[in-house]
């Protein structure tokens, strides 16, 4: 029997979220404060994006390094539900978590807890036996996972990498920007340099596209020998902004579920930017991602109020 084709194979970056709500960010210093209803749901990037596309109806595989743990065990119950698949190994450091704290409008700050040594190499057998019959590789951006972007482009597949909050200098996420096709980097970091960061992932790696999320600010896309658009941040009828856990994640998502589809940059963008707001209007991470039914009915309402 042929094996079925995976249409994105997302590489590490499964973990655990603590949800911590305040008023105001920063915390004031104070012994202690009393707070809404402490949440701990399955998060991180990889999570994120896996979940993100498996509910737009991409063919989606995760694998990464979990502990044999509580954490671990709930990553493993909630993919099951979805249907996710996850292959992965154990690693006696336990499973990756982090604790976000939350403000009344939804802005975020996270305190991550990598676990992991920095040395960790789990067997390429992780990555490379589902890669045979995949479209795409999304790689998170534990150190191993660099790897697993190299094998692709010398298969021939298609790749990208969220360097999230990068200043354009920590030497960590350097050969991720240089080594995917698709390089997505929040731009919470890039005042000032952004131009010249994107210039210089374009220059000396092999990216296509650079994509900028701005949160509030919407995002922006450069394409290689093809110029920068913006695209504004959606608003979404009916569903404020309460958490901006995993708004990232779920921009990459839906860019790739249209960008996999053969929608240009601008359609992947919109889709992207549908997707992190959709997010955004529930609380904890990776709680609802958006399904592809719901995203088209967004985009034909934008598509609709751009023509009236």
């Amino acid at each position: 029997m042929t094996p079925q084709t995976t249409d994105v194979l997302v590489v590490g970056g499964a973990g655990v979220d603590t949800i911590v709500r305040v008023e105001t960010l920063p915390v004031p210093p104070a012994d202690s404060y009393g707070v809404p209803p402490i949440d701990t749901v399955v998060g991180h990037t990889g999570s994120g994006v896996a979940l993100g596309c498996h509910r737009l109806g991409l063919a989606t595989r995760l694998v990464d390094v979990i502990g044999d743990d509580h954490e671990g065990r709930m990553l493993l119950d909630r993919f099951a539900d979805e249907g996710l698949a996850f292959d992965h190994v154990v690693h006696e450091s336990g499973t990756r978590r982090a604790v976000n704290l939350v403000d009344a409008t939804g802005r975020r700050l996270s305190f991550y807890d990598a676990r992991h040594p920095y040395d960790l190499a789990p067997d390429p057998a992780l990555w490379r036996g589902p890669l045979a019959h995949t479209r795409h590789v999304h790689a998170s951006i534990m150190p191993w996972t660099v790897a697993a972007l190299e094998d692709a482009a010398a298969a021939g597949v298609t790749t990208s990498t969220d360097l999230h909050d990068w200043d354009g200098r920590n030497p960590h996420h350097r050969p991720f920007a240089y080594a995917a096709d698709l390089v997505f980097v929040s731009g919470s970091r890039l005042t000032g340099i952004e131009g010249d960061v994107v210039a210089d992932v374009l220059d000396q790696g092999r990216a296509r596209l650079v994509i900028v999320m701005d949160g509030a600010q919407g995002s922006r896309v450069t394409v290689r020998n093809g110029g920068s658009f913006a695209v504004p941040a959606i608003d979404i009828p009916g569903r404020p902004v309460v958490d901006s856990n995993g708004a990232g994640d779920a921009y990459v998502s839906g860019f790739l579920h249209s960008w996999l589809a053969g929608g240009d940059a601008h359609a992947a963008a919109r889709s992207g930017a549908v997707a992190g707001a959709w997010a955004c209007g529930v609380a904890g991470t990776h709680t609802s991602p958006i399904d592809a039914d719901e995203l088209a009915r967004q985009l034909d309402r934008l598509s609709g109020s751009a023509t009236s």
